[in-house]
């Protein structure tokens, strides 16, 4: 009868249901990260719903073996743009986060799938095997946000609070007192001539060229944000350069109703304008026109320090917001093309009318009141309320 006692046994600790396996929830993020801060808040709150889910984090730029774990993560999923936070929940992946009614409700549902059929710990496995991309059974997740607007209802906040933004930083940078003044000697030079297309060719080319080098400058603070990485203390610093940049805006308000350049000395604006002469005046086209666009690109690279703070602060908005490379460069062009509006519309009139007519100091004024209000607003936000700005 023994193996009758040992076959009742065996039976009974079948028929004893198995624990549930224990589900790991990965969250890969940064320190100083808003979108990080609020998928783990998200994320600890589902956690707590169940005994039987686990959340693992991983700062990644304090930690060699979480950063190495993200990148093998990041090569696994094929991301093209890596970005924080991202969040493993089995073998799904999701990049950012909106709120609890999105990307927050996909984390639920994974969750939910993972205690009722089970799931691999893909981090685990990569750990123990190294991974392949059969690993993983699913796409990112795309990042839904979306604000309520009376009369327009939802409305996708990606696709209106950044461009709003960069039309208004860029419309504010542009109307500055030293981004016009060699315009404005140079089409006093252009005009006379009899020549009209040589006009449009050597203006056009200032234009183009001094568009040209602020993309460029655009584009630099962007990367080199980029490379630090969304660490608290660049955002800290960026943070500090907004509110300087703010109390400058507003003390050039209120100490500089002529709205006169004050980077450039009288002596450089003379030597400026003999070069311009000297340039314009040339017989050749070609000539005038490598005169004209290389005094535009040494003219604007001393008048970035008229607006130095903007650019920062607004490429520091980019890095905070999840996009892909190429729509980073787009908002940069797209903000270029703002800034240099004033000055094309200068041109083209100046061009058709022969007359010159330059942004009124009442106007460039009032962009510095606004402009320095707006950079406090957004220093102040980026120390207190940094998820206010992650707007991508």
């Amino acid at each position: 009868m023994t193996w009758l006692r040992a076959l009742v046994f065996l039976l009974s600790c079948l028929s004893v249901p198995a624990a549930a396996a224990e589900v790991a929830v990965h969250l890969f993020e940064r320190e100083g990260c808003p979108h990080c801060a609020l998928a783990a808040a998200e994320l600890e709150r589902q956690v707590g719903q169940g005994v039987d889910v686990v959340l693992r984090r991983h700062e990644i730029d304090g930690d060699e073996a979480a950063r190495q774990r993200f990148a093998a993560l990041v090569a696994l999923f094929g991301i093209e743009r890596p970005a924080v936070p991202l969040v493993l929940i089995g073998s799904r992946g999701f990049i950012g986060f909106d709120d609890a009614g999105g990307v927050g409700a996909a984390y639920a549902e994974a969750i939910a799938a993972c205690r009722r059929d089970g799931c691999e710990d893909l981090v685990a496995g990569l750990a123990a095997e190294g991974g392949t991309e059969g690993d993983v059974g699913a796409a990112t997740a795309p990042v839904r946000s979306r604000v309520s607007l009376p009369l327009f209802g939802e409305v996708e906040l990606a696709n209106l609070s950044l461009p709003l933004l960069t039309v208004v930083l860029g419309a504010l940078d542009g109307f500055n007192p030293c981004a016009m003044w060699v315009l404005v000697f140079l089409l006093g030079l252009l005009l006379p001539m009899q020549d009209a297309a040589r006009r449009w060719i050597l203006g056009g080319a200032f234009i183009l060229a001094s568009a040209a080098v602020y993309y460029g400058f655009m584009a630099a603070w962007l990367n080199a944000l980029l490379l630090l990485g969304m660490s608290q203390w660049v955002r800290l610093a960026v943070a500090l350069v907004a509110l300087l940049a703010g109390a400058h805006y507003l003390r050039e308000w209120l100490r500089n109703p002529a709205m006169v350049c004050e980077v450039t000395a009288p002596e450089r604006r003379r030597a400026v304008f003999a070069r311009l002469r000297a340039a314009a005046g040339q017989p050749g086209l070609l000539l005038a026109l490598a005169g004209i666009v290389g005094l535009a690109v040494a003219v604007n690279l001393v008048e970035l320090l008229c607006s130095a703070g903007l650019p920062a602060v607004y490429a520091q908005m980019l890095t905070m917001s999840a996009l892909p490379a190429w729509q980073h460069y787009a908002y940069l062009a797209l903000y270029v093309f703002v800034f240099m509006l004033d000055d094309l519309l200068v041109f083209m009139i100046a061009m058709t009318t022969l007359r010159i007519t330059g942004a009124s100091a009442r106007l460039t004024r009032a962009s510095r009141l606004l402009g320095g209000v707006l950079l406090l607003a957004i220093g102040l936000a980026m120390l207190f309320r940094p998820q206010w700005l992650a707007l991508g």
